[in-house]
C-alpha cells in the first residue's frame, strides 16, 4: 500500500500560496501578506485585530489621550486667532488695523471685530442707559476676547508662546484637558480685566490664556520632579513685561495665571482613583467661581 504524499500548507487567506509560518495565536499558515510583527513570532490580520480591541487606549499620566502628542489642539487655536485676525483687518478697511496704534506704533488699532469681541464693562451713550458691554449681557465678550488680536504683532507673540507652551502641555495633559486648561485660564483672565479695568475700558489678546499656560507649565513639571528653574525667568520676564508697558492689561495677565494655576492644580493633583471625576467636579468649581465674580460686577455697574 502506498503513502500518500505530505500535503504542503497554504495561507488560510490566499490558498494558492504555500506557506510553512503560522499564526502564534491561532496556529493557522499565513502567507507573507498576512503576516503581522509581533513580540513573539507572527500573528493573522485577525488576531491583530482582535488584540487590539482587547487594549485599553494609551493614557497620559493625568489621563488624557495620547493623541495630545500631535498637538491638534494648539494648531487649531492658533488657526482660529490667524482666521480672526485676517477678518478683523477685513473689517476695519484700512486705517491702522495691521499695526501703527500702540507700543510704538507696532501695535494695530481697534477693528469693528475687536469692538465687538473685546471685554468692555460698560459703556452708555445718552439718557437712554447702557449701549453694550458685559453688564448689559454680552457675556460672550468673556469668550471671544481671547482669540482677537490689535495687529499682526499681537498675534504673532501669542501664536509664538502658545506653539512653545501648547504643545508640551497639550503632550502631557490630553488634547480635552488641555483645551479647558486654555479655556479656563484665558476666560479667568477676561474676567478679571472685567473686575478690575475700567468700565469703558477694551482689551483683546490670547495673553490671558498664555499666562495661564506658564503657570500650569510651573505646577505640572513640579507635579513630575522636574527641574522648573528654566521656568521662573521667562515667567518673571513676562510679568516686568506687563507691568512695564504701557496699555497691557495687567488684571488679565494676572487673572490668567492665577486661573490657570488653579486648573493646573486641579488637573495635577487628582487621585488616580477618581482622576476623571474629581478633574471635572474642579473644574465646575473654578467656573462657577468665575461666574459668581462675573454676576457680582454686572450688578456692581448697574447700581
Amino acid at each position: 500500500m502506498s503513502e500518500s504524499p505530505p500535503t504542503t500548507p497554504v495561507c488560510y487567506r490566499h490558498p494558492s500560496r504555500e506557506t510553512y509560518v503560522r499564526c502564534t495565536r491561532c496556529d493557522r499558515p499565513i502567507c507573507p501578506d498576512c503576516m503581522r510583527e509581533a513580540s513573539v513570532g507572527h500573528q493573522c490580520p485577525e488576531c491583530v485585530a482582535e488584540g487590539r480591541r482587547g487594549q485599553r487606549p494609551a493614557r497620559t499620566v493625568f489621563g488624557g489621550g495620547a493623541a495630545g502628542r500631535q498637538g491638534y489642539v494648539t494648531k487649531v487655536l492658533i488657526g482660529i486667532n490667524v482666521a480672526l485676525i485676517l477678518l478683523s483687518i477685513y473689517t476695519a478697511r484700512g486705517g491702522d488695523a495691521v499695526a501703527g496704534a500702540g507700543f510704538g506704533g507696532l501695535l494695530g488699532g481697534a477693528t469693528p471685530l475687536t469692538d465687538w469681541g473685546a471685554v468692555l464693562g460698560l459703556d452708555r451713550v445718552g439718557p437712554f442707559g447702557v449701549e453694550e458691554g458685559i453688564a448689559a449681557g454680552e457675556y460672550y465678550r468673556l469668550f471671544t476676547a481671547m482669540f482677537l488680536h490689535y495687529g499682526l504683532l499681537h498675534l504673532l507673540m501669542n501664536s509664538w508662546a502658545l506653539w512653545v507652551l501648547g504643545r508640551s502641555l497639550e503632550a502631557t495633559l490630553g488634547p480635552l484637558r488641555f483645551l479647558a486648561l486654555y479655556l479656563v485660564a484665558g476666560v479667568g483672565g477676561n474676567v478679571a480685566a472685567y473686575l478690575f479695568s475700567a468700565p469703558q475700558a477694551r482689551t483683546v489678546g490670547a495673553s490671558t490664556a498664555i499666562f495661564g499656560l506658564f503657570a500650569a507649565l510651573f505646577v505640572i513639571m513640579r507635579r513630575l520632579g522636574r527641574d522648573t528653574s528654566s521656568v521662573i525667568p521667562i515667567l518673571v520676564i513676562n510679568l516686568v513685561f506687563t507691568f512695564a508697558v504701557p496699555g497691557i492689561s495687567i488684571a488679565g495677565h494676572l487673572g490668567g495665571l492665577t486661573a490657570g494655576a488653579a486648573m493646573a492644580l486641579v488637573l495635577a493633583y487628582a487621585p488616580r482613583s477618581r482622576r476623571t471625576l474629581f478633574q471635572v467636579g474642579g473644574g465646575a468649581v473654578i467656573g462657577l467661581v468665575l461666574i459668581g465674580l462675573t454676576l457680582m460686577q454686572s450688578a456692581a455697574l448697574l447700581a
